[in-house]
């Protein structure tokens, strides 16, 4: 035992500096997939000429639900490759991927100079982005839990989520700045909104060569001295109830997180009426807020349990989201949008900031990052990755409400699931290999 301790143990230095170092590379990967989302109200037409602006917006939320659909794919390959090579080479390919995705989009040009090649470029740069978002979040979410120690382990991993929010938060600020400062409408229409992209692949370049110095997981580590066999589909299917679960409490929180998050700027301007300066600003107060929640929850499972946060989410919004929507949709005053939303993100936050230490603590260390990263990019895929795309579908068919009785309904299946699943806060699968972490760095 002592030669064991000896090989695993690790300073509180290393992991505060692997946990940031994984929160900053997490960050940036987030920022490059946002962009996408915020700035698309300014690229839609370079792609999509069209007089009517639900059907270009159409168009890019179908291509936003295009790069969703390869993050299963991404969850196999960069999961199979981090239980197999490990969480930091998994983690700094990821980042690769994306920012040569956003260089493709900064230097692509538009349907007006190279035709139907145009929209084919942007779908291929978000096909790599797909799958390089698709390996960052099984990956990270099992770095950060499998680097923190137990009894703060849900402070921890919850600034997964404060880094994924504040990667849109600073694609909302570039875009504030661009509009307020540096550019004005027409610029940004036409050429502006290629300058977040470029930042976006400078950024992930440089977090590459930060990510090769992280420290590598122990758990990762212990695996591989001793199982051969990790990393592969064949071992993840002998966890079946754990996979399901995690499709299953993930479906209602992506669906609700991306229509108060993603979904929110087009709502407010297409829907509510608010002007696109104003949409903008709504949603990076409400994001500012809703970041800061994060870790307040997360301390908060650290001390009730997982499973009573998941089904608080669950309960309100069922309760609340069609009201919430339905008020929303008939605000005129911004402070009252601001609110509406804000309730909602409170409801949210139940789900979100804790949602990746759940997955990590449902599965071993030899199929983690795979657990993890694959189930829930289908459910991403099917449900988070379609949701605007359903919500512009149906506002084009003339029943903008169905879409909120669709969301009410996939929390509702959620919250079954959080009823009869078991609180993975004292049924943790990282102390099967990790137990022997945590007597090291209490103080952390």
């Amino acid at each position: 035992m002592k030669q064991t301790q000896s090989l695993y143990e690790i300073t509180v230095a290393q992991r505060l500096k692997s946990i940031i170092g994984g929160s900053l590379g997490n960050l940036v990967e987030w920022y490059d997939w946002y962009v996408y989302s915020a700035f698309s109200l300014y690229f839609a037409a370079s792609f999509f000429p069209s007089a009517n602006n639900t059907a270009q917006l159409l168009n890019t939320a179908g291509i936003f639900a295009i790069g969703f659909l390869m993050r299963p794919v991404g969850g196999w390959l960069m999961g199979t490759y981090a239980d197999r090579h490990g969480r930091k080479k998994a983690l700094t390919a990821s980042i690769l991927l994306m920012s040569l995705g956003s260089l493709i989009i900064t230097f692509v040009p538009g349907y007006h100079q190279i035709g139907i090649a145009a929209p084919i470029l942007l779908v291929l740069a978000r096909i790599i982005q797909g799958l390089s978002v698709g390996g960052e979040y099984g990956t990270s979410a099992t770095y950060l839990s499998e680097m923190a120690a137990k009894h703060n382990r849900g402070f921890y991993s919850s600034f997964q989520y404060v880094t994924l929010i504040m990667g849109q938060l600073i694609a909302l600020g570039v875009l504030i700045l661009l509009q307020h400062f540096f550019l004005n409408e027409q610029q940004l229409h036409d050429w502006g909104w290629r300058i977040p992209f470029g930042i976006g692949a400078v950024l992930a370049i440089s977090v590459m060569f930060l990510r090769r110095t992280l420290h590598e997981s122990a758990s990762f580590k212990d695996e591989r001295a001793h199982n051969a066999a990790r990393g592969t589909i064949k071992a993840l299917m002998q966890h079946p109830r754990a996979v399901l679960t995690v499709i299953g409490l993930t479906l209602g929180g992506t669906v609700a997180f991306y229509t108060f998050t993603t979904y929110m700027q087009k709502f407010l301007v297409n829907t509510s009426g608010f002007s696109k300066t104003d949409a903008t600003l709504i949603s990076t107060l409400t994001l500012v807020i809703f970041m800061l929640l994060q870790p307040l929850f997360g301390a908060l499972s650290d001390r009730i349990g997982r499973r009573p946060l998941l089904i608080s989410f669950g309960v309100l919004g069922t309760l609340c989201t069609i009201p919430l929507l339905n008020n929303l949709s008939h605000a005129t005053d911004k402070w009252i949008a601001f609110a509406l939303i804000l309730m909602a993100l409170i409801i949210v936050s139940g789900y979100t900031s804790i949602n990746a230490v759940v997955k990590a603590e449902l599965f071993p260390a030899e199929v983690r990052a795979l657990g993890v990263g694959f189930p829930y990019a289908i459910a991403v895929s099917l449900f988070g990755g379609t949701a605007e795309y359903i919500a512009l579908w149906f506002k084009q068919a003339g029943h903008a409400q169905w879409f909120y009785y669709y969301v009410t309904g996939c929390i509702a299946i959620s919250l079954f699931i959080y009823i009869f699943m078991r609180d993975t806060h004292k049924h943790s699968k990282i102390e099967d290999t990790d137990h022997y972490i945590d007597t090291f760095n209490t103080d952390l």
